[in-house]
């Protein structure tokens, strides 16, 4: 019997941070291959403008918005729970929520600000899946998670700090998890995606971006939302079947090419001259503050 490749007819999925960028564009490939799909996002003003988009588009009563701060244990237990009651059960889950976070030289970084990098990127991925799972445990008929990682994650001068270690932990928690989770026959992925073109990557600087991102980035495309959404769409298929427990780089050949250390991702400076936290496309302002320059080894010495 022939069947679309990444076909999700009559699958019921949840989106984290599915108002924009990445989480918006693998809603649209999810619709497209038969999902009914719940959107949650922080951003309650893009993640309703969205829907009425897509209704508009056709998709009118397959996606449902709620907003959510995947940070909170309460708020993913809802999400989940909507997704069961609204569309009859939960078959993929894909943890893509995600913030700039804390910024600047680790002598400067706030406690405040690391512990709501980690709430977010970190505790939320672990909350999506602990709850997740719960729910296709309970319906018995298995399903796919996937989680959003980062080049960054797997290697030095990939992102600022403190992004960087909560997708390296992401990656670490995606392994446990699937070999956790496989008697329940759920598999855990992870996507690391490379330089994606989306709010939250260029910060309204793409021509800046695209710049330094030619001198180091093999693949002459542009990475778009849709390159990652094609690669999640597959790991939350049938056609993933016997894939589990991996980290998908989907990077247009950057991290094969060596030279991040050399050249690193547009905005990521040896040692940056501002400090705060980098909230996102969450709708809340930045928190920025800039640093007062070095003073001069030399100055004061005879």
């Amino acid at each position: 019997m022939s069947r679309d490749f990444g076909s999700l007819q009559d699958r019921t999925a949840v989106v984290t941070g599915g108002a924009s960028g990445i989480g918006a564009a693998t809603v649209e490939q999810f619709l497209a291959a038969g999902a009914r799909v719940v959107i949650g996002d922080m951003n309650a003003e893009a993640g309703e403008r969205f829907v009425a988009e897509l209704s508009e588009r056709g998709h009118q009563g397959k996606a449902r918005f709620q907003t959510v701060d995947v940070s909170q244990e309460e708020q993913v237990v809802e999400l989940m729970d909507i997704a069961v009651a609204e569309f009859g059960g939960l078959d993929v889950v894909f943890n893509n929520a995600g913030i700039g976070g804390a910024i600047g030289p680790i002598t400067e970084l706030e406690v405040e600000h690391w512990d709501q990098t980690f709430a977010v990127m970190t505790r939320g991925v672990f909350l999506g899946i602990k709850h997740g799972a719960r729910a296709m445990q309970k319906a018995g008929r298995g399903g796919s998670i996937i989680n959003t990682a980062s080049i960054a994650a797997l290697s030095g001068k990939g992102g600022p700090l403190a992004y960087s270690a909560t997708k390296a932990a992401v990656v670490n928690i995606t392994m446990n998890a699937a070999v956790e989770l496989a008697e329940s026959n759920i598999r855990v992925n992870a996507v690391c995606p490379g330089i994606i073109f989306t709010e939250l990557m260029h910060r309204g600087r793409a021509a800046e971006a695209e710049q330094v991102i030619d001198k180091i980035q093999p693949s002459t495309l542009r990475g778009e939302p849709e390159h990652i959404a094609s690669m999640v769409r597959f790991l939350a298929s049938d056609d993933s079947a016997f894939v589990t427990g991996t980290t998908q780089l989907v990077d247009g050949g950057y991290l094969a090419n060596g030279l991040l250390g050399v050249n690193p991702l547009p905005g990521v400076a040896k040692r940056p001259n501002y400090t705060g936290m980098n909230h996102g496309t969450t709708g809340q302002g930045n928190e920025i503050r800039f640093l007062e320059p070095k003073a001069d080894k030399s100055e004061g010495q005879a």
